[in-house]
């Protein structure tokens, strides 16, 4: 490409960026205390941009006062294929479309990815818990219940349903990015509404319960909640979990 392409591509690319900065669209590519360097990146190649045409304006300009041009070296000025310009089409798609985050399809076809942590923070004495999906199922697997047991929880999460149309609370789990993204998975118990969608957000209220389950794909422990109400809410701001590395 010539120079002017390469600037026009680096200054929508860097464009594309702000833009999702700007906006909740970069939630959907990787995780919120990323959202600065995202912001300086697409600074920096607007910068780029701007210096490519400044420098090429300049060199023409000088070419036209000292009274030379240039070729390459056969008389005739060879163009660039046009065909280069696609180059800008996922850029457009990037600003225009506006992706859907990882769902029920990845997170049954991917093994649950629960961790033990290193501690858990301390909960309020009495109330209604309202928990991740990571927490609870980290306080249900691995601390036995020992912080939850007998008390209200709410948790909010997607609707996944395996092969046999048993329903799981999802959450999916973000390291740096979606690319890595891995599902941490709560099977559901108790009052489960008769007719459950995959992908839609319910915020399920229940208590714990010492049961739990293994995941077909690669035998991660999967704990239950006992389910006593489910109410649909939208798809959050943030539709991926962040506190396991937080």
């Amino acid at each position: 490409m010539n120079r002017q392409a390469q600037a026009a591509v680096l200054f929508l690319t860097g464009a594309a960026l702000l833009h999702a900065g700007f906006t909740n669209l970069y939630l959907r590519y990787v995780k919120a205390g990323l959202q600065p360097l995202l912001l300086l990146s697409g600074g920096v190649l607007i910068a780029a941009a701007l210096a490519t045409v400044w420098y090429e304006w300049r060199g023409r300009k000088e070419n036209r006062g000292d009274g030379h041009g240039h070729d390459h070296g056969d008389g005739h000025v060879h163009r660039e294929p046009r065909v280069s310009w696609l180059l800008v089409l996922p850029l457009l798609a990037l600003i225009l479309v506006a992706p859907p985050a990882l769902g029920s399809y990845s997170a049954m076809r991917t093994g649950t990815a629960l961790q033990q942590p290193y501690g858990y923070d301390r909960l309020p004495a009495s109330g209604p818990l309202d928990l991740t999906v990571v927490d609870y199922a980290s306080r249900a697997v691995y601390d036995h219940g020992r912080s939850i047991d007998g008390r209200q929880i709410k948790v909010t999460g997607f609707v996944a349903l395996d092969r046999s149309g048993s329903p799981y609370l999802v959450r999916m789990a973000l390291n740096c990015c979606a690319a890595d993204a891995q599902p941490v998975k709560i099977a559901l118990t108790g009052t489960i509404p008769p007719v459950l969608q995959p992908d839609k957000w319910l915020q399920v209220t229940g208590t714990y319960t010492a049961k739990q389950t293994k995941d077909p794909v690669n035998n991660g422990p999967i704990p239950y909640l006992r389910v006593t109400a489910a109410t649909p809410v939208p798809t959050p701001k943030d539709p991926y979990d962040e506190s396991w590395n937080n």
